[in-house]
């Protein structure tokens, strides 16, 4: 999802719009998200945070669960170190999913918490249905 301009209000509408067209379209029975780290400058994370905010509630109005993983959770599931450079992530996610191209930094970024999720909910899954069997 790209959006243009410089208002905020348009911003997030426009983003808004484009994920519930991805879910229409591609209709996932799940979705993640990358928490949000607070940095130097506050502005641009609360700005990150209002984004956030959009991409959790699209999923989540069409009844989808949201995983949150830390960005160090990410790029420790993907390349095996928690702080891992962008370049490396990207690479992973080559490695991982052969033949995909990358339209960006973004992309590789969105693709890692989609590969870290797919990786932990079924974890989840796991030790959810030991649980029950224990019980």
């Amino acid at each position: 999802c790209v959006s243009q301009g410089r208002d905020l209000g348009p911003r997030l509408v426009s983003l808004y719009e484009q994920l519930s067209e991805v879910l229409a379209k591609y209709q996932p029975d799940t979705a993640a998200v990358e928490k949000t780290f607070v940095n130097k400058d506050g502005a641009g994370t609360l700005k990150l945070g209002q984004a956030r905010g959009i991409a959790m509630l699209v999923p989540a109005k069409a009844g989808l669960l949201v995983g949150e993983y830390a960005p160090n959770t990410v790029k420790k599931t993907v390349v095996g170190v928690g702080h891992a450079e962008k370049g490396q992530v990207a690479h992973m996610v080559k490695m991982q999913l052969p033949g995909v191209v990358l339209a960006g930094p973004d992309a590789a970024d969105a693709l890692a918490v989609a590969i870290c999720h797919a990786h932990h909910s079924r974890s989840a899954e796991r030790v959810a249905a030991a649980e029950k069997v224990r019980a």
